[in-house]
């Protein structure tokens, strides 16, 4: 019997399928390193509370094309004492991102963000006069590899953004000049970082849509940004992403915190994650 439970997309998304194929070797080599089994599923799929399998929910994309079906997954594994990492509160938490109102109130430095239930034109003009912007990103708050999100600029149209509840943040320029500064913590620690710019004309960091990926040492103001959103969750993460981006005062905002299915950028940590692994090792 394995050890370990990863949870990989559905198999109806062959796109997200064949991605999560080539990312399970990833994240198994360390952890088999330890000599651990793993085995996958698709997240859809019933988790049998017997197995005595430690769960964790890395490949779990496309869970916000299938909302009533992941908070019904995360409920049937909470009941069942399924032993899940991240817990399964956390990855409750995570999922809606309002999160990141929560986090700035307890003063974790945030990109502003207003949240709406439904967008109108009076919430957009409210945001560009809040934020003193030209222009802004609209997203679902909940969401995944920028499905939905779009810029809008003052006086222009809102198309193919979000239908339902939405989140609204300033456009920071930032993200096709230095772009997004991903760290990643195991157990509260600092593992290694990447840079993600978007391609020219672009806003989105994701591979998928050209950006650009690499490895980088951050500056110890992004590790202190990082430290504070880190201390702001205040809540048990064997693993996390921490998305920065420089905000308009030029400070390090945070864009994302990840626990859920983050791409841990594993190629990229000088020890090939064997800190993940034993992240998860103090977790059996």
């Amino acid at each position: 019997m394995a050890d370990i439970l990863i949870l990989a997309p559905s198999s109806e998304n062959a796109a997200y399928a064949a991605a999560g194929v080539r990312l399970f070797e990833r994240l198994a080599a360390p952890l088999r390193a330890q000599g651990l089994t793993l085995t996958s599923q698709p997240w859809t799929d019933p988790v049998d509370p017997d197995a005595g399998r430690l769960v964790l929910p890395l490949l779990a994309w496309g869970y916000h094309l299938r909302q009533p079906e992941w908070f019904a997954q995360l409920d049937a594994m909470e009941a069942a004492g399924v032993p899940v990492i991240n817990p399964v509160p956390t990855l409750r938490w995570n999922t809606t991102k309002t999160y990141l109102i929560e986090l700035e109130a307890k003063g974790a430095p945030v990109v502003p963000t207003h949240a709406h239930e439904r967008l109108t034109p009076e919430a957009l003009a409210a945001a560009f006069d809040a934020f003193g912007v030209d222009e802004l990103v609209v997203k679902p708050q909940i969401s995944g590899g920028s499905q939905d999100t779009v810029r809008v600029r003052r006086h222009g149209d809102l198309e193919g953004g979000p239908t339902g509840p939405a989140l609204i943040q300033p456009f920071l320029p930032a993200v096709g000049e230095e772009g997004e500064l991903s760290l990643f913590y195991f157990d509260g620690v600092f593992s290694h970082a990447v840079s993600k710019v978007a391609a020219n004309g672009d806003f989105r960091v994701q591979p998928q849509f050209g950006g650009l990926i690499s490895g980088v040492a951050p500056e110890p103001e992004a590790l202190r940004a990082a430290e504070m959103v880190l201390e702001a969750a205040d809540k048990p993460l064997t693993y996390a992403r921490i998305d920065l981006i420089r905000g308009l005062d030029h400070t390090p905002q945070l864009m994302e915190l990840e626990v859920i299915e983050p791409d841990l950028f594993l190629e990229h940590a000088h020890d090939h994650g064997a800190a993940f692994a034993a992240a998860v090792m103090a977790r059996l």
